[in-house]
């Protein structure tokens, strides 16, 4: 192995090789506390420690780094005092996630970190949005951000270097090639030789370097980093390591040749350093045993410090407070004039005076620039408010997301146009691992609304029709806003834009121009989690949402029916008090949706009623929804499939009972 010093110091030298061998030390401890018991799992970096300690040296200290379970490096050079550390393997409150996650699965923006989801792929996306907000906000900075080659044939890898490459966003993605994706080999994984081919095609540059050799990561990181600095744009590099012990310590080695360990272990970057420095009198055997004795005694004393700290006490109340940043939302009255808007227009509305009230929020979106949107809804915006806030994107709605999240965690709004609700599902991954569960595992709120144009009714098939707003009802940590008329479309849409909190907001396509209303012309909002009376009666309670409360609405007036139409408008958390007291005046319940009937969210109402209303009922409760079958394309066959008949029915059943 060749070391090339260049004109680095003998105190630069000594502190690399400090930095080198802390994580090496730490993981030597780890592993016996593995098999003491005292942890539960580990992933090995031996072998590739150079990697993650000459990339995080490589950058400045308040530039962000998104590690995997293999750069323990990261956090040991960022400084991260050894007892935070085995606090956080042993589940201790004293950790970064209180418990509620293992191993590298956290973040802290104190140390600049960003860690990684089990998914690998996704944080990938999260890196550019930090470059995106840093690049934004006019900052000389880079993001770095590491995946494997295993999980570099993720979906996620693609999207992000398309979306980093097309936006030229200030973001090195380091690529540890340690020739295995757990047990399976490179040969299995992909058919090319190296990840450096792969830039070409993205339009990128893309190095390879030794990564074992401390010096070459180093020295070459930090003039990627230089460069980018000044001229923003995406790196690839890839580092070529090894291994040298399982995937995770219960999965051993079996499955690696004897030749090919022997091989690799010759090229240990700790081992290689140590002999380069005695060679070149820049260290002596005697300083190589003080420094090891100096970190052997820091790593124990921070075990100590960890051993003394309490295990986390259950707590329903903190656990269901942490799943979102506390936002105590102060609603905005409605005043001024009004003026008759259609649904896409309130809709329109709303979000033009965000991003009028929030200079920070920025717009993303498939055809939402120039052309405003398939539906229009940004049309002129990107005149208004330039291309830096309201970005077209590629198809890559999973990096778009992940974006999302990378810019709140540099401050920024974000809201995420999907061009159809059915095409959330490419991007699903992001919002209900990342976007929801972030800001309870340890503490990042993501501040990104989606928005959905979402519903049946327009002949459009089974890939632009669905109703999905269930699929997220069962995430926690999301929010889901649903309304049915413009006055709540807009108040609603401006409410979701200033909770800090990820918003999932559907909007039916059949209203966007087919419904129209005095609405007020000024700023307002209306409250998240509240449900509204579209109706006022005594015969029967229909409890429903979306277009559910103009069938609901119009086939009453249309009869002469006193029902108590309750218009939930937000899905989670959904109002129960507004539940309950329309239960205890009726007695009769319909529980009405658009979605398919089997796994609804009707369902859940429905069963909270039982339980806790069972008493106030005089009938059995009715649950109403769409066929359990995709959207079909033919009119007549949609109308079948929607619940409009069978809300009739249910209707009348209960007006009989």
């Amino acid at each position: 192995m060749n070391f090339n010093r260049k004109n680095y110091s003998n105190e630069e030298l000594i502190t690399i090789y400090e930095a080198l061998v802390k994580p090496r030390m730490f993981e030597e401890k780890m592993l016996i506390l593995l098999r003491q018991g005292r942890i539960s799992k580990w992933f090995s970096g031996i072998g590739q420690e150079a990697i993650s300690v000459g990339a995080t040296l490589a950058l400045e200290e308040n530039e962000y780094i998104l590690p995997m379970h293999r750069n323990l490096g990261v956090f040991s050079t960022r400084k991260i005092g050894w007892d935070r550390l085995f606090a956080q393997f042993q589940g201790k409150e004293y950790g970064f996630t209180k418990g509620r996650d293992r191993s590298f699965h956290f973040g802290t923006n104190e140390h600049h970190i960003v860690g990684m989801i089990s998914h690998l792929g996704p944080q990938l996306a999260v890196a550019s949005g930090i470059g995106l907000a840093d690049m934004l906000d006019k900052q000389e900075k880079t993001v770095l951000v590491f995946s494997g080659d295993g999980g570099a044939s993720e979906g996620d890898f693609h999207e992000a270097l398309n979306v980093a490459a097309v936006w030229n966003l200030p973001v090195i993605f380091v690529i540890e090639n340690n020739g295995y994706g757990l047990s399976t080999p490179s040969n299995q994984q992909f058919k090319f030789k190296h990840f450096i081919d792969k830039g070409p095609a993205y339009g990128i540059d893309a190095l390879q370097v030794d990564g074992n050799n401390v010096l070459e990561v180093y020295d070459t990181i930090s003039q990627a980093a230089k460069s980018i600095r000044a001229n923003p744009k995406p790196i690839l590099i890839e580092a070529l390591t090894f291994r040298m012990r399982g995937h995770e310590e219960a999965s051993g080695t079996k499955y690696v040749p004897k030749e090919l360990m022997d091989k690799w272990a010759e090229k240990d970057p700790i081992e290689n350093y140590e002999r380069y420095l005695i060679k070149e009198k820049v260290l002596s055997k005697k300083k190589v045993t003080e420094i090891r004795e100096e970190i052997k005694k820091e790593i124990e004393a921070g075990l100590q410090i960890a051993y003394d700290k309490p295990l986390p006490v259950p707590s329903l109340d903190q656990e269901y407070s942490d799943m979102y940043k506390a936002h105590n939302q102060e609603v905005v009255e409605a005043t001024g004039s009004t003026s008759e808007k259609r649904f896409v227009d309130a809709i329109s509305d709303g979000l033009r005076q965000s991003m009028e009230k929030h200079p920070e929020l920025v717009l993303m979106g498939q055809d939402i620039a120039d052309y405003g949107g398939v539906f229009k809804v940004t049309e002129g915006f990107l005149n208004d408010f330039g291309s830096d806030r309201v970005r077209n994107t590629p198809l890559c709605e999973s990096a778009i997301v992940g974006i999302g999240l990378g810019m709140s965690i540099r401050g920024k709004k974000t809201m995420v146009e999907m061009q159809f609700a059915d095409f959330v599902t490419c991007g699903f991954n992001q919002i209900v691992n990342n976007l929801a569960k972030s800001h309870y595992r340890w503490g990042q709120n993501a501040d990104v609304v989606v928005r959905m144009p979402t519903g049946a009714g327009v002949a459009a098939g089974p890939f632009h029709s669905q109703s999905n707003e269930a699929w997220f009802f069962h995430t926690p940590g999301l929010k889901i806003v649903y309304p049915s008329n413009p006055r709540d479309a807009k108040g609603l849409l401006c409410a979701a834009v200033e909770d800090p909190n990820p918003v999932m907001f559907f909007e039916h396509k059949v209203m966007y121009r087919s419904v129209s209303e005095e609405i007020p012309d000024d700023y307002y909002t209306v409250e998240i989690g509240k449900a509204a009376k579209a109706m006022d009666g005594e015969d029967v309670s229909i409890i429903t949402y979306g277009m559910g409360v103009r069938w609901a609405v119009d086939y009453c007036t249309e009869n002469d029916i006193e029902a108590d139409i309750i218009d939930l408008r937000t899905l989670l958390p959904w109002d129960k008090d507004a539940v309950k007291e329309t239960v205890e005046k009726t007695g009769k319940v319909v529980v009405l949706h658009e979605d398919c009937l089997t796994g609804g969210i009707g369902g859940e109402i429905a069963a909270w009623i039982s339980e806790y209303c069972f008493e106030n009922l005089d009938a059995p409760v009715k649950r109403v929804g769409s066929l359990d079958t995709p959207v079909p394309f033919a009119p007549v066959l949609e109308e079948q499939f929607l619940p409009k008949d069978r809300m009739v029915l249910a209707i009348n059943e209960l007006l009989e009972y």
